[in-house]
């Protein structure tokens, strides 16, 4: 991802490139600003803005041929290779992630889930298996991971992120409750539910 891609940009457009693969998926060929902003709840004026400032996507009136939005959005995002991502904490938000679309949706592989809850070790999560902790740090540095989810208890966040940044990480998405301490080079956004509804709750009132 070009680093002057605004986080906030770049999370809109990432969600404008999830729904175009999954209307491709459905056999559409072409979809609307209307139709994109149903699904991710962003203003149809926000989303021609944001697809207008990359440049032309599509004819007014016509919508988006999907085939082209789903290549420039890949080619604005940095997706056309995968990328690396490991997940720490194997509960219900790791699981929900390895078992999700993420990667297909995203150009993202998900290449460890680590814990280190020793009856968790070894279990199969999707296409993977649970690995131990202690072997966070060697398999960031073997896979190039540049992103980490950290999904474990707030008391334990920051010392896996510490982890993580020490072996190269620098993009981390944070689904614990902890405020995070991280060089300035590292980018972390913090994923709360109860925040996302609030703040859909607030556009919608």
């Amino acid at each position: 991802m070009d680093v002057r891609l605004r986080m906030s940009v770049a999370t809109r457009l990432s969600r404008y490139l999830q729904v175009a693969r999954q209307a491709a998926k459905g056999g559409a060929e072409s979809i609307s600003s209307y139709e994109i902003a149903a699904y991710t709840g962003v203003n149809a004026t926000q989303v021609r803005r944001d697809l207008s400032s990359f440049g032309k996507f599509g004819k007014r009136g016509s919508g988006y041929a999907i085939d082209v939005l789903c290549e420039r959005l890949r080619t604005i995002l940095g997706a056309e290779e995968s990328q690396s991502v490991v997940i720490v904490g194997a509960g219900r938000v790791g699981e929900a992630l390895l078992n999700s679309q993420l990667s297909d949706a995203q150009g993202i592989e998900i290449v460890g889930i680590f814990d280190i809850d020793a009856s968790k070790i070894g279990k199969q999560v999707g296409p993977l298996s649970v690995s131990s902790a202690t072997e966070l740090k060697p398999q960031v540095k073997r896979h190039s991971a540049r992103g980490g989810v950290i999904a474990v208890p707030a008391q334990e966040a920051q010392g896996v992120v510490d982890e993580l940044v020490e072996a190269g990480v620098r993009v981390l998405f944070n689904y614990s409750e902890a405020l995070l301490d991280v060089p300035s080079d590292v980018t972390v956004r913090t994923l709360s539910p109860a925040a996302e509804l609030l703040s859909m709750l607030s556009r919608g009132a």
